[in-house]
């Protein structure tokens, strides 16, 4: 393993947890047609309504008719593998792994600020699911950001060969 095992650790945990809120959304929401735990329909936080139904039946919940959570489970399985190939890959494909990692993760720290902000000012609804989707990719970013600019990490990842 080129990555500590607690660097590994925390980088599939991100992952998963945005992978499972994002399964969660479409297992339940999209192909048992029930409602989500922990958002039910009128609850209130800070005159923001939490209510997943309101945002994932709005019109900014899909792209092309691709609803945004299979782009989320999508964008999580990416990294699991780009992750894995940082970690155990061969050794000409780790640093290209690595650098596409990096920029993954950026791309959908990209893409948070307008989703939040479609959430809070546009639908003035909050879902709870996508939120942590959010937060997993925030903290992924800020994680894989500090092992590239560390210098004990950057030496880790990048001069090992």
């Amino acid at each position: 393993m080129r990555i500590s095992f607690g660097k590994f650790l925390i980088l599939i945990v991100m992952s998963i947890f945005g992978l499972w809120s994002s399964g969660m959304v479409l297992f339940l929401f999209y192909t048992l047609h029930n409602p989500l735990p922990f958002c039910q329909v009128g609850s209130q936080s800070s005159g923001i309504a939490i209510n997943c139904y309101k945002v994932l039946n709005s019109s900014y919940d899909s792209i092309f008719g691709v609803p945004l959570d299979v782009l989320g489970a999508v964008y999580f399985i990416i990294n699991l593998a780009l992750i894995y190939i940082v970690s155990f890959g061969k050794n000409k494909y780790y640093r290209r792994a690595f650098i596409a990692l990096f920029g993954w993760r950026f791309f959908g720290l990209f893409l948070v600020p307008y989703l939040v902000f479609l959430e809070i000012f546009v639908l003035k609804a909050i879902c709870v699911y996508c939120t942590i989707m959010h937060v997993s990719i925030i903290v992924d970013f800020i994680i894989i950001t500090y092992f590239l600019f560390y210098k004990k990490s950057l030496k880790s990842f990048i001069s090992k060969t």
